[in-house]
């Protein structure tokens, strides 16, 4: 027979508030099966704790339910305490009086009731409760880091620096990503390159990092502690053993005037070429789109003059299959090219830029050598508008989110070109100055004040070309809605950040959520902002959504913290609360049908086929199986299954039948 204890908690004002705690554990010591009943102020204090293992040592209880707050927040503590008391952890239930009935009623006898009619019901559960083990999955202590940004680079060197091996897969040539394009940080302006080339030299140079750039993650199969992830090397046409980063063949390459993806295309770069100067690895990749050889079967002047051999035409993609423990997705973002703004003028009007088109005028390594010209001529503007939020907060458009660093990006952008030319105006349209950040807004009122920006609250309603000037029309809404037209020579469009391309193809392969917008879904936005609904795939940096320099890189730090903490052991302990499929009479006897319209349901990809074999080795049925280092116990395929065959462990359908009929029968 059952001996279950109840021990009901007041938590201080939260639930006495509201509750009748005294007669919640009068009621409860009534229920069949009840041995002990008491109340306490804070029953997860030490002497309640202690309570609660005399109470099993002296009763010989079988089962405590504890009356008190969210499971979420103390059931660990509980069942521990049960542990050491010698009962098995999972004989412990949780019934949340605090958020399921005082934090939502009013005082009153009605709400007691409900107090009681929870406590009855997690009673009748905990009766059929069986005692369980812990979950152990082995684990592969490597790490995939996919992205090679600032991110991805501040997340391999925290794993590799703790000891494990790394693997960091970039898709462009060189690793990076945006903060490689900038000129300056906000809000202290360091020179970007200046701080990242070093950690990016460190990431190339670690022993236990290996680096593979032009190349993307093409599968990832099976589980936490557990993946194994096929990677595609792209063909770079180049022996990468072979080649000495000289420059040679870039140099003599006739194929001269394509654009450049990493000035934005304000640039022009060879059909043979690395992306920036200080690139790493710093060897060269054949664009096969442009080169000449490609395309038209005949050049080869590359090839000529590399003066190792390194150059090879024929070179195919590679695929390699790698064993993982845990995922680390880094893949950033993109900057919106604002061409769907007709009334902006980009595309149509050449001086129309975005603020990274903006960034690469400003960098010492771009295009202009970091003079400010105007792309049309080449002439120094003498007037300039910011237009920020072109794309951000516009439900109109389809992005009503804001991407964060606009405002802080554009007064950087304001105060490098006040810097840079100084008899020069610069004017800034903006909806809301949304500066939150440590010296954040300190940096804006500089802006404004000490380098004479000129902010104007409002809208801009059309850009236009008139006489060789662009004509900027909006309101300044401050000054009531005034119409405001300026005369500018360049117009920077502060456009939105997006997920990065093929972000949707990669969270598939991957099997983790996505919001609407294609970013990468966080299982929790406050207690698991770095985990995803997949077990050991973890997130960090604007894959997730737009975020500046200094939470990237914190948020890279918290990711590689997990990834550690994941590897501390050789094997991963986890909730034994999962799906089972149920067998009858002998092991071998399922009542699986075989149908697996499960698998069908399962959003983390935990059902497999088992086959059944007779004596003689023969398959007499397939039937489902659940991998316990999957299954994160949804219960999605319980509801699925036509046969009743699956059971969530902890919650089966007896026991939630119980907790139903204990309070129509209450």
């Amino acid at each position: 027979m059952s001996k279950i204890g109840v021990f009901v908690c007041h938590c201080g004002e939260n639930i006495s508030a509201t509750v009748d705690c005294e007669k919640v554990a009068e009621e409860a010591s009534k229920i069949t099966g009840v041995e002990v009943s008491v109340d306490y102020k804070y029953m997860c204090s030490d002497p309640g704790q202690t309570m609660i293992k005399e109470a099993i040592k002296e009763k010989g209880l079988t089962g405590v339910v504890v009356a008190a707050c969210s499971p979420r927040m103390h059931e660990p503590t509980f069942r521990k305490a049960c542990s050491e008391a010698g009962l098995n952890p999972y004989m412990c239930e949780m019934t949340n009086l605090r958020e399921h009935c005082s934090w939502v009623h009013e005082k009153g006898d009605q709400t007691t009731e409900k107090a009681i009619d929870l406590v009855r019901m997690l009673v009748e559960k905990t009766k059929l409760n069986k005692p369980l083990s812990s979950i152990k999955v082995p684990i592969h202590k490597k790490a995939l880091v996919i992205g090679g940004g600032i991110a991805g680079i501040q997340s391999s060197l925290d794993i590799a620096n703790a000891g494990h091996q790394v693997i960091l897969v970039e898709k462009d040539p060189s690793i990076g990503g945006h903060m490689s394009q900038l000129s300056e940080t906000f809000p202290t302006l360091d020179c970007s390159q200046c701080i990242l080339t070093p950690r990016m030299v460190e990431v190339a140079q670690h022993p236990n990092i290996t680096l593979y750039t032009y190349a993307e993650l093409e599968k990832l199969e099976g589980f936490i502690g557990n993946f194994k992830a096929t990677i595609r090397l792209k063909a770079k046409s180049v022996d990468p053993k072979l080649c000495t980063g000289c420059g040679v063949c870039y140099s003599k390459c006739p194929t001269k005037k394509i654009p450049s993806e990493f000035n934005e295309g304000l640039g022009l770069r060879t059909a043979i070429y690395t992306p920036f100067p200080q690139a790493v690895p710093n060897k060269p990749v054949i664009d096969k789109t442009n080169c000449t050889y490609y395309t038209k079967g005949k050049c080869k002047v590359c090839q000529k003059v590399c003066p190792t051999g390194a150059i090879d035409f024929d070179r195919p993609d590679e695929f390699i299959t790698e064993d993982i423990g845990a995922v680390v997705t880094a893949t950033g973002f993109n900057v919106l090219k604002p061409d769907f703004f007709p009334e902006y003028g980009y595309g149509k009007y050449k001086d129309v830029i975005t603020g990274l088109q903006f960034e690469r005028l400003a960098s010492a390594s771009g295009p202009t050598l970091g003079a400010i010209r105007r792309p049309s001529d080449g002439t120094e503007p003498k007037k300039i508008v910011f237009i920020a939020c072109a794309g951000s907060r516009d439900p109109a458009k389809g992005l009503p989110y804001c991407s964060k660093i606009c405002c802080m990006y554009t007064a950087k952008h304001a105060m490098l070109y006040q810097h840079k030319v100084h008899d020069g105006e610069s004017y800034v349209f903006y909806m809301d100055i949304r500066a939150a950040g440590k010296n954040y807004e300190e940096f804006v009122r500089r802006a404004i004040e000490d380098d004479g920006v000129n902010y104007v609250r409002g809208r801009v309603a059309r850009v236009y070309e008139k006489d060789g000037k662009l004509i900027v029309k909006g309101v300044d809404t401050l000054l009531g809605g005034k119409p405001v037209e300026i005369e500018a020579d360049m117009v920077v469009l502060a456009s939105a950040g997006v997920a990065s391309h093929g972000a949707e193809e990669l969270a598939q392969k991957m099997h983790i959520s996505y919001d609407p917008y294609k970013f990468f879904a966080e299982a929790h936005p406050k207690l698991k902002p770095v985990e995803t609904n997949t077990a050991g795939i973890f997130l960090c940096g604007a894959c997730q959504a737009p975020k500046d320099i200094p939470e990237t890189v914190g948020m890279a730090s918290g990711a590689a913290a997990k990834v550690i903490g994941l590897f501390s052991n050789s094997e991963l302990t986890r909730e034994p609360v999962v799906a089972v499929v149920n067998r009858i009479a002998s092991h071998e006897v399922s009542t699986c049908v075989g149908c697996f319209l499960c698998e069908t349901a399962c959003p983390y990809q935990a059902i497999v086929h088992e086959e059944i074999k007779n004596r003689a080795g023969e398959v007499i049925k397939t039937v489902a199986q659940v991998n316990p280092g999957l299954c994160q116990g949804c219960g999605t395929c319980v509801s699925f299954c036509r046969s009743k065959s699956i059971d969530i462990q902890g919650f089966s359908n007896e026991q939630m039948y119980a907790e139903v009929m204990a309070v129509l029968e209450a």
